[in-house]
């Protein structure tokens, strides 16, 4: 089974969320599991790009509107991520560093589509399956098969895959003319709240589409940003499946961004280490326990909340907690949180900007990791603390919901709290600093963490299930 999946990211290629890793694995277990999948993404003036060897496999030109472009796909010669990849290079367009954030974003990746279409159409490529990944593709769908120049591939399923529903890519009327020649009489299936909204596209054109995790699904009827009644309307074309992690990469008996590797069999003694490493990092106490958090500075993940709860949580016990915390967003809570490291400089430290060694140290080296998100269509984060033996403190939400049973449950890991406010997450630090005290049930619960199975091999069998659902109509 041939599979195209369509992303704006991909790990190591250029990554700025969750979105990149899940494309930088799944298709590498697809095809460890014998399917055909491929990743097909825009072209990034990136290291990856710049230090791989490329070869143009096709190259055209074609119209945004009556704006000529061209075009090449590019791909590179060894698949050394386990699966093929193609680039779609646009001079002017898609040759940029950046991800996102240009003004033309919008024709960035309409054009992006349009190649991508226009190469499997003049090359006469027939997959079996078209796997969009959030709004940057969902086009993809409508213009397979209601665009005159697609007519051919009308027939090949599309699946959809929302990695987080806030994001639409909606865009005014006025750009219309940039899809080409399609059917008008079909515009409304493109439209929502007034605008074109490619994942509204997307989500009304595709045969299924999919979240990343089951209560993501759900939540979506009731907070996708203005999205609510038409995945209520569409909820039985959904499934929830829970994203997996690469457990190649995310390997603390292998891992090498970490000074001391270990096993389970060898966990007290290696989580030690590594944790007086990232301590001796941060200019923390290996004393006491240490409470992290690796994310994006904004208030979806809750961080605007980090600096009066952990204020507030070193205050209640004096010396007996550290925070440790990496991440970039908005400039305020940025300036919040190294005032907090100025004021406790012993118990608190703060790296701002992301360090993938670095974040690989504070999984392996901290005792806790928190996340207090206020949405978390599945997290990864939870899933790679889990890996390392560090107990999740998680917001029940999305999939932090589905993965982390909380530790006074019946075979509980993790901490769950209900609220995403600071009292809640002060709470969760005072049960956290407990079970810390308790040393015994603590390597307990970390040895059932590091024993559980959240690979990709499970949820790509549940993506390949759902491929095969489709069969009877390829």
């Amino acid at each position: 089974m041939k599979i195209f999946h369509l992303s704006a990211e991909c790990y190591p290629v250029a990554k700025v969320g969750g979105l990149a890793d899940v494309v930088g694995a799944l298709p590498k277990y697809q095809n460890q599991m014998g399917l055909d999948a491929s990743v097909v993404m825009p072209f990034y003036e990136r290291k990856f790009v710049q230090e791989n060897e490329w070869d143009v496999v096709f190259e055209a030109s074609s119209f945004l509107g009556a704006r000529r472009f061209y075009f090449e796909i590019l791909k590179e010669k060894t698949d050394k991520l386990g699966f093929p990849l193609y680039l779609v290079k646009i001079p002017g367009l898609l040759d940029r560093e950046n991800v996102y954030s240009y003004p033309d974003e919008t024709e960035q990746f309409i054009a992006y589509q349009i190649a991508f279409l226009d190469w499997i159409t003049w090359s006469q490529q027939t997959p079996d399956i078209i796997h969009c990944h959030d709004h940057h593709s969902g086009l993809v769908p409508f213009l397979m098969y209601h665009a005159r120049p697609y007519h051919r591939l009308a027939g090949i399923p599309t699946i959809l895959t929302i990695h987080n529903g806030q994001y639409h890519g909606a865009f005014n009327w006025s750009k219309l003319s940039l899809l080409g020649d399609i059917d008008l009489s079909k515009t409304g299936l493109l439209e929502w709240n007034g605008a074109i909204n490619p994942l509204a596209a997307a989500v009304k054109c595709c045969w299924k589409y999919t979240t990343v995790s089951p209560t993501y699904l759900e939540e979506l009827t009731y907070q996708s940003n203005g999205m609510e009644y038409l995945f209520y309307l569409e909820r039985n074309k959904g499934t929830g499946i829970l994203n997996g992690i690469d457990t190649e990469v995310w390997n603390p008996k292998t891992d090498p961004m970490i000074p001391e590797k270990f096993s389970i069999r060898t966990l007290a003694s290696g989580k030690q280490k590594d944790k007086e490493a990232l301590c001796a990092r941060f200019k923390l106490s290996t004393d006491r326990p240490l409470i992290s958090f690796i994310g994006r500075l904004v208030g979806e993940k809750g961080a605007d909340l980090l600096p009066n709860a952990i204020r507030r949580s070193i205050l209640a016990h004096p010396g007996g907690v550290n925070f440790c915390l990496l991440g970039a967003g908005e400039v305020k809570v940025q300036e919040q949180l190294l005032a907090l490291q100025t004021e406790f400089p012993d118990q608190c430290s703060v790296f701002i900007g992301y360090d993938e060694p670095l974040a690989h140290l504070v999984y392996a080296g901290s005792d806790f990791l928190l996340m207090p998100s206020r949405v978390e269509p599945c997290g990864l984060n939870q899933l790679y603390a889990l890996r390392y033996g560090t107990v999740p403190m998680v917001r029940t939400t999305g999939g932090l919901r589905d993965s982390v049973i909380d530790f006074g449950d019946e075979g509980g890991y993790g901490i769950r709290f209900i609220q995403a406010n600071a009292e809640d997450i002060i709470h969760a630090a005072g049960r956290a600093i407990g079970l810390y005290e308790t040393t015994p049930h603590l390597q307990l619960i970390r040895k059932r963490m590091m024993a559980l199975d959240f690979s990709w091999d499970r949820s790509a069998k549940e993506y390949i299930n759902l491929y095969e659902s489709l069969k009877p109509a390829i």
